[in-house]
């Protein structure tokens, strides 16, 4: 397993070892045996004696260089484990494995981990996209029932006049009425949901589903690897957006810009993000010709290389490079940056050069 020697407890190095059939410890080289209440005291025991960043290193070693899949399939195992969004992604991937049994318990982790990023992000992501919506639909000549009057007065208090008391109007600010009602933007997102795409396909499932409860913004989220599976009617619930989810196999990204374009029915106020390491595996020449084409058609098309805290990704440079020429811009974002990056798409905003301005990776 990886090193845990900075502060560890004198008892952790030994916890650390996952216990054999006998409730031995063993090394690397274990496998988990026949006694699932060793391997559970052994969750529960570095759960004591580790900080939980270290716990989620323990599990996934586990579960991924030992092989212990069946640390997944044990409903009591699984209760056991510490929730985190790569157990998420190896509980995603077995998806169509997992016993009826452990169904109910994975849902219950994965939901706790919905919640822990619905914590952290649902308000900055409500807030910036709410505030780029309001600050899009203002006008300087709204019908006077539309008139905002607090922020008009705000607006013309240059215009005060001491001698009348009065401030001189010579702005309206407002809404236009005839779009209340109706969304203001599309917003369509494309997940790859390829095996190295986990941690972003986990993040970008609980954020379409947070952007799918604004009525000022009409979102589609649609999955793909070789065949393209739209999730939007599942958006009211996330842990059901990424039960509808199979990570793992091939990618045809061509196809999915393709269903992608034919959702658009507002050219210049739709914004389409493509979350893909653009590792293609279908028709790329058609690829880039579809991006040309939707970019030329006024849709504001970004591509994600990456949604997560997992690091520099691995993804095809040249393509991005060649999205990049193509006007759209392609580099990775983490989810604590995607609220400002969507409202800034939104307010139609050089996304390039906010990129660049945060130091993100770019193609």
């Amino acid at each position: 397993m990886r090193s845990t020697t900075a502060a560890e407890p004198a008892t952790g190095r030994e916890t650390a070892r996952l216990p054999d059939r006998g409730g031995r410890q063993q090394r690397r080289s274990a496998g988990l045996g026949g006694s699932a209440p060793a391997v559970a005291r052994w969750l529960g025991d570095i759960r004591d004696y580790f900080p939980s960043p270290v716990v989620q290193v323990l599990q996934r070693d586990a579960v991924t260089r030992l092989g212990l899949t069946r640390l997944l399939m044990e409903p009591e195992l699984l209760a056991a484990a510490e929730p985190d969004i790569h157990l998420v992604g190896t509980l995603l991937s077995l998806r169509s494995a997992l016993p009826e049994r452990t169904r109910e318990t994975a849902r219950a982790v994965v939901r706790k981990v919905v919640e822990d990023i619905e914590r952290r992000l649902e308000h900055s992501l409500r807030s910036a996209v709410l505030g780029a919506l309001n600050r899009a639909e203002r006008t300087r000549t709204p019908r006077l029932p539309d008139v905002d009057w607090n922020r008009t007065i705000l607006a013309n208090l240059r215009n005060y006049q001491p001698e009348q008391r009065t401030v001189i109007v010579d702005r309206l600010i407002g809404h236009e009425r005839a779009r209340r009602s109706a969304a203001l933007r599309d917003l369509i997102l494309l997940i790859d949901q390829s095996g190295s795409m986990a941690s972003s396909v986990v993040h970008a499932g609980v954020l379409g589903a947070s952007l799918a409860s604004l009525n000022a913004l009409h979102t589609r989220l649609v999955a793909f690897d070789t065949a393209v599976v739209d999730l939007t009617d599942t958006l009211a619930d996330p842990v059901d957006v990424l039960f509808g989810i199979q990570l793992g196999g091939g990618t045809d990204i061509d196809r999915a810009v393709g269903y992608g374009a034919s959702l658009v029915r507002r050219p210049s106020d739709t914004v389409l993000i493509l979350i893909s390491d653009l590792i293609e595996g279908g028709d790329q020449s058609s690829l880039i010709a579809r991006l040309r084409n939707l970019v030329e058609s006024g849709v504001t098309v970004i591509v994600l290389l990456a949604l997560s805290d997992d690091g520099a990704p691995a993804y095809d440079h040249d393509l991005a490079a060649t999205c990049a020429e193509l006007g759209a811009p392609a580099f990775a974002c983490t989810p604590d940056r995607f609220p400002e990056l969507l409202a800034t798409a939104l307010r139609r905003e050089d996304i390039g050069r906010w990129a660049a301005l945060h130091g993100l990776a770019r193609g």
